[in-house]
């Protein structure tokens, strides 16, 4: 008898055990894939014509929400931009940037609107992404080369692992943002 209620107590248990992982699954879930920086990153995802979830893809991918991240080659903060490319940016949008390259609010704003400039010149966003990580002038080369490109507009293959392996990270990252909180399924 003893030994009967010790097994329905662990039955129950391991019961309970699992209904509460189920139940705090979205939560952990949300856990590994936040949205911090909301306040900027809504701001200039609207403004710039960007997908929330895209912008919290790159900024997980790239420095997963840490603003002071530094690479090896010098990207710096949320979205890893370099300060080369920070300035032309500036440039582009006919502004000098305001703040440093790691205040969350400027790295936002700029790597948002390069992210819409790209899209704007290859017109999906897998090869702007893809661009964002290689660069605009080596994608374009890529696109104009049959072995990578049928179309000249989308990439069936991406030549270097480190960018197709970027590519995948954030539209992984991408799919998930969409599922935990804009409810759109693949």
């Amino acid at each position: 008898m003893k030994r009967k209620i010790i097994v329905l107590i662990c039955v129950l248990l391991l019961i309970a055990f699992a209904v509460a992982a189920i139940l705090a699954a979205p939560k952990i879930r949300k856990a590994q894939y936040p949205r911090e920086f909301s306040q900027f990153v809504t701001v200039y995802a609207n403004k710039y014509s960007v997908p929330e979830a895209l912008v919290y893809s790159v900024i997980k991918a790239e420095s997963n929400f840490n603003p002071n991240a530094q690479s090896h080659v010098g990207a710096m903060g949320l979205m890893q931009l370099m300060p080369d490319t920070l300035d032309w940016l500036g440039r582009v949008m006919g502004e000098a940037p305001q703040g440093t390259i790691k205040d969350p609010e400027t790295n936002i704003k700029y790597g948002t609107y390069y992210l819409s400039f790209l899209y704007n010149r290859f017109t999906n966003w897998e090869t702007a992404v893809a661009a964002y990580n290689a660069g605009h002038g080596r994608v374009a080369s890529w696109l104009s080369d049959s072995r990578y490109s049928s179309d000249s507009v989308t990439l069936k293959e991406i030549p270097y692992e480190e960018t197709r392996n970027y590519v995948n990270l954030v539209f992984e990252n991408y799919d998930n943002y969409n599922k935990l909180y804009y409810n759109e399924e693949d």
